[in-house]
């Protein structure tokens, strides 16, 4: 069936093609971070009050990595400790920060009751695959190693992100269950890339190439993969031997969106391999959407959705 936008998100694309913003595969890196960063100054709903919002650095081979840990002002403590959420922002790999996701991290740690890290992971073309998922990974078991310091109950630690954050939490979950560290409760995939492929049908679509078009996956990719491998499942997780043995799995799908078979495919085959999912479509919305509550009520109800899910886990 043909994808038919709801009324908001057409509203919203439409403004977004009225302003005349260039193509991403058009500007440089830096330039498109900063086109994003704008988009999402004009998006993003009022954030709610906290009780803090600080910067962390997390230790690694590298040196550090950047987070910010959001603490809410009521928690969902036992013995003190709080669960949390480790934070992968989207963006291809190439754009996006702490900024560009600072808002929908506050709304998770405020509705969810829990301590949110989000993570500044390396970007390309600059740092290019793996090391964003080295970052990843790194920030997992550095967060999990000094969860008592952090407030945090290492037995309820859950990964996150849309879109590549999403792809990291997936990526995450299976470094994890592999290595048999560090625990992980659960992963919110939210449209995530799962398949480098890009040979699903909705890949092809006309009516998908909304914001996250076709070409600028294509341009995204070059900059994170280069001459790498895409059936490595550090960047293809779909392409783990097999998914049995995973955390819980909250999965969102958008309906115009390029990702959206892949992901749809991703939950079936979490489920298939015994794995308990939440799975919810938004067929009427594009790419993006989930930070995108000032102009689409949808994206506060995914929010307030994935919320009462990391309730549920306790």
């Amino acid at each position: 069936m043909p994808v038919v936008l709801d009324p908001d998100a057409a509203a919203a694309y439409k403004a977004f093609q009225e302003a005349g913003r260039p193509a991403y595969e058009t500007l440089t890196a830096p330039e498109a971070r900063d086109y994003y960063m704008q988009a999402r100054l004009v998006s993003n709903p009022q954030p709610p009050e906290l009780q803090s919002a600080e910067p962390l650095a997390i230790a690694a081979a590298h040196g550090t990595i950047p987070a910010r840990i959001y603490t809410p002002k009521r928690l969902r403590q036992k013995d003190g400790l709080a669960p949390a959420l480790v934070f992968f922002h989207g963006g291809g790999w190439v754009i996006g920060n702490l900024e560009t996701h600072d808002v929908v991290c506050r709304k998770l740690a405020h509705e969810g009751e829990l301590i949110v890290i989000s993570v500044d992971y390396r970007l390309a073309p600059e740092h290019k695959f793996p090391a964003a998922v080295e970052d990843a990974i790194a920030s997992a078991q550095w967060i999990a190693d000094n969860a008592k310091e952090l407030g945090i109950d290492a037995s309820r630690l859950v990964v996150g992100g849309d879109s590549a954050g999403g792809n990291l939490a997936a990526v995450v979950s299976l470094d994890a269950r592999d290595k048999g560290r560090p625990q992980i409760a659960g992963q919110v995939l939210v449209y995530p890339a799962t398949d480098f492929s890009r040979k699903h049908p909705s890949h092809r679509e006309p009516e998908t190439s909304i914001l996250l078009t076709h070409s600028v996956i294509g341009w995204f990719m070059n900059h994170y993969m280069g001459d790498a491998d895409i059936s490595d499942w550090r960047a293809s997780p779909a392409r783990a031997k097999t998914l049995a043995g995973l955390p819980p799995a909250y999965v969102l799908t958008a309906g115009a969106d390029p990702l959206r078979d892949e992901g749809d495919e991703y939950a079936a085959r979490l489920k298939a391999a015994g794995i308990a999912v939440a799975y919810r479509h938004f067929p009427g919305q594009f790419h993006g959407f989930f930070t995108m509550g000032k102009l689409l009520n949808q994206a506060n109800i995914a929010v307030t959705e994935i919320a009462t899910w990391l309730k549920a886990l306790d």
